[in-house]
């Protein structure tokens, strides 16, 4: 059973938070309001140490470049302390570790972060939640998984990828599957069947 926050959809702003991350072998204080004028790709894992976690935090360091160089940050969480986050990443990636990760994972042990952002289980650890907060500080995008499969982070560039081409072309919308290069539609009853014509 989830903790009910009704208050949490899509076009609202995130909720902000404050709280010790592990970057670069280093204790640091993250504020989700400091990154204000950049895309945020926030997402929550169960646990420390566990199976599928590494495979998608991995993931999204190697492809960390790619969403930075989108004006975009990637922040994990779990509701582990900062203590055993700084002892997985110093534990190989062929140990089960993370190794250097190009991004911050922050220590949600109070849990209140996975509680405001409706992820929190009755046994006291996130689902996989995903979050994807734009430069204004609001909610764009929403999922989230169980726990025992992984999200694709390659799914995750081209949503963001989608939300900023439509917030800097205002008149279009993005079909189903669009990636860049792809055409769009004109969010018009008119207009709009130029691009059904063409498939």
């Amino acid at each position: 059973m989830l903790v009910d926050n009704s208050c949490l959809q899509v076009g609202q702003p995130a909720p902000d938070f404050t709280a010790t991350a592990v970057y670069d072998q280093e204790f640091k204080l993250i504020r989700l309001l400091d990154y204000i004028g950049k895309y945020v790709v926030l997402f929550f894992y169960p646990l420390d140490f566990t199976f599928v976690c590494p495979t998608e935090i991995t993931s999204f360091s190697d492809l960390y470049s790619r969403f930075a160089e989108i004006n975009t940050e990637v922040l994990g969480v779990s509701v582990d302390s900062e203590y055993a986050h700084l002892a997985w990443l110093q534990t190989d990636r062929d140990n089960g570790g993370l190794g250097d990760l190009n991004y911050p994972l922050i220590s949600d042990l109070t849990k209140s972060i996975s509680r405001s952002y409706n992820v929190l289980t009755e046994r006291g650890q996130a689902l996989r939640g995903l979050f994807i907060i734009d430069k204004e500080g609001i909610l764009q995008h929403s999922v989230v998984n169980n726990l025992d499969f992984g999200r694709s982070v390659h799914e995750t560039l081209r949503t963001l990828q989608a939300i900023q081409y439509v917030q800097s072309h205002p008149d279009e919308v993005c079909p189903a599957n669009w990636k860049p290069g792809d055409s769009t539609m004109i969010a018009d009853p008119i207009k709009s069947k130029e691009y059904f014509k063409s498939l």
